[in-house]
């Protein structure tokens, strides 16, 4: 669905064509005599981002506002160059994109008066929160327009569960049929401050032992296997709790992730590249230069399961445009740390928001990159698929997601044959020494809310 804003501007701007011809001839001898200029796209962009320059000088640094009795301190993230608009002489409007110091993203309207290089905001309203809109826009009988509040604004967008979300997570690995020994690895989901995982099952056919991959921080199972394990499984149930995760600060130095991995480039085609998206960006701040490769992925990346799809090689994305989450991702981190924003890569599964158990459709990865001081989530491939949500996704990963893994080519004792693990979701398995393919599945089970009405009940 198209946002509001757009159907608000075009109809005004079509009303306001659609007077008659002495009107419009009226109106253009009124601007001829007044010498007012003519306004484009660009002069209202010049001309917000000034006024919002000019209020981070007042401020301290900061674009200063109050919502609901809570200050606001915001730093420009972007301006919505689509919906920039003139409304009539000496009259616009303009969106955007303000982060609080909190993470919290604001789509701010605002409307100005004046002409090239000297508009001033006449109004300014907060319109969403995290992409969740405070109000939409409604037309009069008498074809006026006002603001009408949206009450209760849904948290189910589009499979986003905010705040917290608890359940029951398996992992299945079906052993396939071997004629020779086998090794296998298994990541093991780490609690942290946004996941508390409890390891409460583990049935497995064979000996094993938990390595520790030290880089990242990982845990991953390892077993030796004989043919005699074929056809037998490896059942992993955890029980976990899982908070929404917001921007948030770490004591550890980001430096290291500004560094190349075997997959992921860094400079070269990815910094001329990173150049040319952000252009005259490149003094703005470092949110501003991570919202315009965040929009260039989205925007011109598809999600296609097709061709090198699912390798996270960040040169195959940049030629090819397609992939799943870890193309996008991948292509992302390495044009951030081209530009010197240290960025991170994750792996995991989403769970269902619309019911309360059963299957997952495979793994699902994130990023994060480094900006004023906080590591800031993203998702561009769901952004991607829901445009609704860019806002969201853009320092959220909501709260129905268990995260397995961090970080590439993973270095473990015993590893591999085949050398450092690309990234670790699906179990790595080699037999004499040649990758094979285990079959994967997950599921969940949603944990019931508390009932709480026999508390209720007795209440005085």
């Amino acid at each position: 669905m198209k946002d509001p804003r757009i159907i608000y501007l075009f109809l005004l701007l079509f009303f306001m064509a659609c007077n008659s011809g002495t009107n419009q001839k009226k109106e253009e001898e009124t601007l001829l005599d007044k010498n007012i200029p003519k306004v484009v796209t660009s002069d209202i962009e010049e001309g917000i981002k000034a006024n919002i320059a000019k209020k981070v000088e007042e401020g301290g640094g900061y674009f200063n506002m109050t919502s609901d009795g809570k200050d606001l301190r915001l730093q420009l993230v972007r301006v919505h160059t689509e919906y920039l608009s003139n409304l009539g002489p000496q009259r616009h409007f303009a969106c955007v994109d303000l982060a609080d110091i909190s993470g919290d993203v604001y789509d701010v309207d605002f409307f100005l008066e004046g002409d090239p290089g000297s508009m001033k905001v006449t109004e300014t309203t907060l319109h969403k929160l995290n992409g969740k809109p405070f109000y939409t826009w409604k037309q009069r009988k008498d074809k006026t327009w006002y603001r009408m509040p949206i009450q209760n604004a849904s948290s189910d967008l589009l499979g986003v569960i905010e705040g917290e979300d608890s359940f029951e997570f398996h992992y299945e690995v079906t052993i396939p049929k071997m004629k020779e020994s086998a090794q296998l690895w298994i990541p093991i989901p780490q609690s942290d401050r946004f996941q508390t995982v409890v390891l409460t099952s583990l049935t497995a056919p064979a000996e094993h032992r938990m390595l520790e991959e030290k880089t990242n921080g990982n845990a991953i199972l390892y077993m030796e296997l004989t043919p005699e394990h074929s056809g037998m499984k490896v059942v992993l149930v955890y029980d976990v709790e899982r908070q929404e995760k917001k921007p948030y600060e770490e004591n550890s130095s980001p430096s290291k992730y500004l560094d190349a991995s075997l997959l992921m480039p860094v400079g070269d085609r990815f910094q001329s590249l990173a150049d040319s998206i952000i252009g005259n960006k490149h003094s703005e701040g470092t949110l501003m230069q991570a919202r315009a490769l965040y929009d260039y992925v989205i925007d011109n990346m598809r999600y296609i399961k097709a061709g090198k799809y699912g390798t996270g090689d960040a040169v195959y994305a940049c030629d090819a445009l397609t992939g799943n989450c870890t193309e996008f991702h991948s292509l992302f981190i390495s044009l951030a740390r081209s530009k010197g924003i240290p960025s991170r890569f994750a792996v995991g599964a989403s769970i269902p928001s619309e019911r309360d158990e059963g299957g997952i459709d495979g793994y699902h990865c994130w990023a994060e990159f480094y900006a004023e001081g906080k590591w800031w989530p993203v998702d561009i491939s769901e952004a991607n698929k829901y445009t609704a949500l860019a806002t969201y996704y853009f320092g959220r990963h909501p709260a129905n997601r268990i995260e397995f893994s961090r970080g590439r080519d993973l270095q473990i004792e015993p590893g591999p044959k085949s050398g450092p693990i690309n990234f670790l979701a699906y179990p790595v398995m080699e037999e004499g020494g040649t990758p094979v393919f285990p079959k994967t599945f997950f599921s969940f089970r949603r944990k019931p809310e508390p009932d709480t009405s026999k508390n209720l009940a007795t209440l005085p």
